[in-house]
């Protein structure tokens, strides 16, 4: 019953709540670790808590969150803590609440004036900055910025805005673009090796004649990526993780998807005509209504079921 009184050992600290307000996000991960209806196991059960293996003081604020819908937390507490937490149990209004708080603290670049950067501001930090020194643009407004054709390798660009941004024939290799705003953005031909892009929004964006495969081997990871209506039109995407990526209507016409990883992607409506799919890992995927006309390899029952 969701009324149930349940108790939970985080970390060593025990907390008393309700089975209803641990399933107050429904699109969160504690949703499912305490829905009757999942197959998640929330924990291992001991002197009837649940044992969850993750820091206990940030664990308050989480239930804080949970019970009211407001972030509350002890101002001793690094907001960056509770922003791991919030991320571990997939809690996304509250990740959009604490990633200004934890970017004006780390003292990242335009915070307090939410200005979109320019393509001038852009070349002039990477001009000031050793290339033996990370330059962070976490959770900075770019918006609508032209930076086509410039070198932005191995650049911090986490919870950045990019929407609307010409990166076209841009080197964004090694980048992290976790939970970026990639929405409509131009990246044609760029090069992409190894990006950490998970949960990046990329719907409508324009990825054609994009390389993604890195020849030491490293993968690229978008894994939960948002890559609805985009288009990844003769784009070298082979070992590239988008396990539960939505892409839902995306143009792969032509796209080399060898051994990439799409177990649980939505591919309805896709379209996979011409694509390389040998030894992708379509296990769990959608593909209904998806086109697969003129495939270099035809699928495999193993493909799907592994």
């Amino acid at each position: 019953m969701s009324s149930e009184w349940i108790k939970l050992n985080v970390g060593g600290i025990v907390y008393q709540t309700t089975r209803m307000t641990l399933m107050k996000d429904e699109n969160s991960m504690i949703h499912r670790m305490f829905s009757q209806n999942d197959f998640m196991e929330p924990g291992r059960m001991e002197d009837g808590c649940y044992l969850i293996d993750r820091n206990g003081r940030y664990f308050e604020p989480i239930l804080n969150y949970l019970r009211t819908g407001q972030l509350i937390y002890d101002k001793n507490l690094n907001p960056e803590g509770i922003l791991e937490e919030a991320r571990f149990f997939g809690l996304e209004n509250l990740i959009q609440q604490l990633t200004p708080i934890v970017a004006r603290n780390s003292g990242y670049l335009n915070i307090e004036d939410n200005t979109p950067l320019t393509r001038q501001d852009v070349i002039h930090a990477l001009v000031q900055t050793s290339f033996k020194t990370e330059l962070r643009f976490q959770g900075v407004n770019l918006y609508g910025a032209d930076l086509r054709r410039l070198d932005l390798r191995n650049i911090n660009f986490k919870y950045a805005n990019l929407s609307h941004c010409n990166l076209s024939f841009s080197n964004l290799s090694y980048c992290n673009l976790e939970r970026a705003d990639l929405s409509h953005a131009n990246m044609d031909s760029a090069q992409l090796l190894g990006i950490k892009g998970l949960c990046a929004n990329l719907e409508s964006a324009v990825l054609a004649n994009c390389n993604f495969e890195d020849p030491s081997g490293l993968r690229s990871n978008l894994e939960g990526c948002n890559l609805k209506n985009a288009s990844l039109e003769n784009s070298n995407a082979a070992y590239v993780n988008l396990r539960v990526a939505n892409l839902k209507g995306a143009n792969l016409k032509n796209c080399i998807l060898r051994a990439s990883v799409l177990a649980g992607a939505d591919l309805e409506r896709a379209n996979l005509s011409g694509s390389d799919l040998q030894e992708a890992n379509l296990r769990g995927a959608n593909l209904r209504d998806a086109e697969l006309e003129l495939m270099l390899n035809p699928l495999h029952m193993a493909q799907a079921i592994r």
